[in-house]
């Protein structure tokens, strides 16, 4: 068996980086992709590697011979590879397909060992490798019967998003034996080019051969094992991250995401944290519905959304500011209000980032679960200089939870002291206590000084959407903000949203309710878990001491790299003395898989 490799290629949408070099010579963590795979074909025991070269060819040719490939290597050359697409670069190297069993792979490609092991070992002669669809793909996909035959090749005119769930995606890894390419691919490959030209692809060809009745090629599924095709800088970004060898590194750049982890299909999130049991189906299908017309339409300004808001949680709209997520609303209030602030740590860094190190004054819980009572923040501030005290409620990461009335009592305090009392019960909903949050007309009308910001994408499962409130009476700081604020801060889909979310006020209400059961289940499951420590919680996560040998990065370091789990090291931050993580709670099947994990890494 020999290899082709298509490296003929401009890569222009990788931009200054081909600029001195083909596509093919990109690095990928230190290493061109061209080594990359060179390497592992040179393991493989190939008669030959033939390389179709076109621009930049030279270069490439030169930078090959440096790599001590103990596979013999051949050239064909597509000198008008500016004029033409692979279709015209595997018309060069036809005569190969014709001497021999071919292993056929695209030159912007990364992939694992494995990957390659697949194809090769499988008995079919001639298959196409394809993985399941994921959103991030783009390219050539294909339908496939019962049996792996290939039905049909879509281009992205032939595209349904409605079918996706039956698509998969070429691989642009190919086998095809002497004989498939004798009878079959190289004779349709030159009636193709002659009648269409050479500005198309190579997989027009199987297109058209899946249309016989014995197309003699079938598909062999990809698994778990990864693999990129790096089209541009972006897909560059996210194959760095996948294949890094280093395990701390790949937990770093992923982690510098922030979220996104759309692009890593076998990735479960257990590091940000949102409501596993909602929105439900049929509020998502009304935003479908309405998807053409909120894609085209503006959304509406501060006033509308801001009565929106008000309407749910049965407030004035002149007390509320909705943003752009609760994260626009932390920005905006912690540069209006001066002076020194007051907070428990360890907590939520948005707030504490937004501060300068001096004007914060904090209070570390003496209780080895991080707990703290209304009792302790009175008597710890009573003397200390502060304007400002924020209270998370439930805290994060700690889950610590103190009772609506008895933070009634500290906004009491506050008021009789002139401190604006800042109340963040984004996860509030998640708490045992009924009825428990503060975004009440009475509550602000009886303590003026108090603000509650509510993070919208966390209880209700939307941060897609990026949906954050803060209720106060404070009229000067509530017009600051919305002066401050932009204008347009809410898309469409966000404004939708709250128009319809009331609607679904029940499903929400059993969504919490079916969450509870889930969290109690999950604290006794993870309490079985040796060399963990769990800390009781009232929020949509649970925080976890990691006693023993291991340690909080070790063991987030294995999650990811053995398990593709995601989850919160939490050792880095401000307050803590001991190996702690957090993890959230999500459904039933997620959380088994976390705590199995936990007890083989710990057990």
């Amino acid at each position: 068996m020999q290899s082709i490799i298509l490296a003929a290629g401009m890569g222009k949408r990788l931009k200054e980086l081909t600029n001195n070099n083909t596509k093919s010579m990109v690095k990928v963590n230190g290493m061109t992709m061209i080594e990359r795979m060179l390497c592992q074909l040179d393991k493989v025991e190939l008669s030959k590697i033939v390389v179709v070269v076109g621009y930049k060819g030279k270069e490439l040719i030169d930078f090959i011979s440096t790599l001590g490939i103990n596979t013999p290597i051949e050239y064909v050359e597509n000198e008008i590879y500016d004029k033409t697409n692979n279709i015209y670069s595997l018309y060069m190297a036809r005569d190969y397909l014709l001497k021999e069993d071919t292993l056929l792979l695209e030159s912007d490609l990364i992939f694992e060992d494995s990957v390659l092991n697949q194809i090769i070992e499988d008995p079919y002669p001639s298959l196409a490798l394809v993985a399941k669809y994921e959103s991030w793909m783009d390219g050539t996909v294909v339908t496939l019967d019962e049996e792996n035959n290939i039905k049909s090749f879509l281009g992205k005119k032939d595209f349904k998003y409605e079918d996706i769930k039956s698509y998969f995606k070429t691989v642009n890894i190919y086998k095809f034996s002497k004989e498939f390419s004798t009878t079959h691919y190289v004779p349709f490959l030159e009636a193709y080019s002659k009648a269409l030209g050479n500005n198309e692809y190579y997989e027009q060809v199987l297109k058209v051969i899946t249309l016989l009745d014995r197309p003699d090629i079938k598909a062999t599924i990809l698994g778990d094992d990864s693999w990129y095709e790096i089209d541009d800088i972006q897909d560059l970004d996210i194959a760095e991250s996948i294949f890094t060898t280093s395990t701390e590194d790949k937990l770093k750049r992923i982690q510098s995401r922030y979220g996104g982890y759309w692009r890593y299909p076998h990735l479960i999130d257990f590091c940000y944290l949102v409501n596993p049991f909602y929105p439900p189906r049929k509020l998502q299908d009304e935003i479908k519905a309405n998807f053409e017309r909120l894609i085209c339409d503006y959304p509406s300004g501060m006033g509308v959304n801001s009565l929106l808001a008000a309407k749910y949680f049965g407030l004035k709209k002149e007390h509320v500011v909705v943003g752009n997520g609760a994260a626009e609303i932390i920005k905006s209030l912690m540069e209006r209000l001066p002076g020194k602030i007051g907070m428990a740590l360890p907590t939520f860094e948005e707030y504490p980032n937004r501060k300068r190190s001096d004007e914060i004054v904090p209070y570390y819980p003496n209780k080895n679960n991080y707990s703290y009572t209304a009792e302790d923040l009175m008597d710890f501030y009573v003397d200390k200089d502060i304007s400002i005290l924020l209270l998370i409620n439930p805290d994060n990461p700690s889950g610590n939870y103190i009772k609506k009335v008895d933070i009634l009592k500290v906004a009491e305090w506050a008021e009789n002291r002139e401190i604006t009392f800042i109340v963040d019960e984004s996860f509030v909903d998640f708490a045992e206590e009924e009825n428990a949050t503060l975004l009440n007309e009475e509550v602000l009308n009886s303590y003026p000084d108090l603000v509650v910001i509510k993070s919208i994408s966390k209880s209700f499962g939307v941060p897609g959407l990026r949906l954050g409130v803060l209720a106060s009476l404070n009229a000067e700081l509530i017009n600051f903000m919305k002066n401050d604020i932009a204008i347009w801060n809410i898309n469409s889909f966000g404004e939708f949203y709250m128009q319809i979310f009331e609607k679904y006020k029940s499903d929400y209400e059993e969504a919490m309710r079916k969450f509870k059961d889930v969290r109690r289940e999950y604290i006794e499951e993870l309490s079985t878990v040796k060399n963990v420590r769990v800390v009781p919680s009232q929020a949509n996560y649970l925080m976890c001491e990691v006693v023993g040998k291991h340690t909080a990065k070790e063991v987030t370091e294995k999650l990811l790299d053995q398990y593709d789990l995601l989850i919160k090291d939490l050792s880095s931050k401000n307050g803590f003395d001991g190996e702690y993580i957090r993890i959230a709670v999500k459904r039933p099947e997620e959380n088994n898989k976390l705590v199995a994990a936990l007890k083989e890494i710990l057990d």
